[in-house]
């Protein structure tokens, strides 16, 4: 009878012209060998053998199985692999890295950057000017301790004026201040400035914040920035973030594109099709230090230039 039936189901499904993919064919195959056991055990006076439990979403058994229809996960990225890169910090010294060395210095085999209640330092950067790179992958490890923020800055110029200088403040080295895009990276002070890390900032432009962190952002000649999808919970993805520990920062830049990394997890992307965006011209990489009191340390800074 469970035979007459299916020949049944087979036969209307073919009238219908009704077409499944092979995996739903599977599933329907499945399905019927259930049914046909069951019918033999029953008739045989016993209880049909239980089915096995389910193996979740991402077992080995299923990736088996996706491998045998010639489908493979990418393998994760390896921090550490510097093939195509090149270092722009030697360990030892500040060897083409241009900055005020009151404020920056070499200590344990990174760059430290510090601000005192003493001597406090509202933006200072250090500015590596042996390359202007356009598309590029950059990887650092970077801590930020005590307080206070930092950030990356790349595809940036420098010698511009100052639009925060504040009157009576002693005046900037305009030499040493950079405008431009800038992956944040900031301690957490207060819950807001917890939720900069990560996002994309344009230092010293009337822009700002254009892709906060979770955010997947674009922008055009002529219109503002709109928000294009959620990576995920702003709050959620500051978890990712070490604090007074270092972190791994991966920034890529691709034409237009902008992709922030912090420890293997996504944080923003911002997408500018603007060609006369400040944003899409080439620039200086550099490290910025703001507020007081605050300490920030870089390592391990490496390039892989692209264009």
């Amino acid at each position: 009878m469970i035979q007459s039936q299916f020949c049944g189901f087979w036969g209307t499904m073919s009238r219908r012209g009704m077409f499944l993919g092979r995996r739903s064919w599977a599933l329907v195959a499945v399905g019927c060998a259930a049914c046909l056991g069951g019918s033999a055990a029953s008739a045989q006076g016993q209880s049909p053998a239980p089915s096995a439990q389910p193996q979740p979403k991402g077992a080995a058994s299923d990736r088996k199985t996706l491998e045998s229809w010639g489908f493979r996960e990418p393998e994760p990225v390896d921090f550490d692999d510097h093939a195509g890169y090149v270092p722009l910090f030697d360990g030892t010294s500040l060897r083409g890295w241009d900055g005020d060395v009151s404020i920056w210095r070499v200590e344990g085999g990174a760059i430290v950057g510090e601000s005192t209640k003493e001597k406090p330092v509202s933006n200072a950067y250090l500015v590596y000017r042996g390359a202007e790179p356009y598309d590029f992958d950059l990887k650092l490890e970077i801590k930020v301790e005590i307080g206070g923020g930092s950030g990356v800055q790349y595809r940036s110029k420098t010698g511009l004026p100052w639009r925060r200088a504040k009157e009576g403040s002693p005046p900037f080295n305009l030499d040493w201040m950079m405008t431009g895009p800038q992956a944040d990276f900031w301690y957490p002070v207060s819950p807001i400035c917890s939720s900069f890390s990560g996002q994309f900032y344009s230092e010293n432009t009337p822009l700002g914040i254009l892709a906060w962190r979770g955010q997947v952002v674009n922008s055009s000649a002529g219109s503002k920035p709109r928000l294009v999808a959620n990576i995920g919970s702003r709050d959620a993805l500051g978890g990712y973030v070490r604090t007074n520990d270092w972190n791994e920062y991966l920034i890529m830049a691709r034409g237009g594109t902008f992709i922030h990394v912090i420890n293997g997890q996504l944080m923003a992307v911002y997408i500018d099709d603007d060609p006369a965006s400040s944003n899409n011209q080439t620039g200086f990489i550099g490290i910025e230090i703001e507020g007081a009191p605050s300490r920030v340390s870089v390592r391990n800074v490496w390039l892989r230039r692209l264009k």
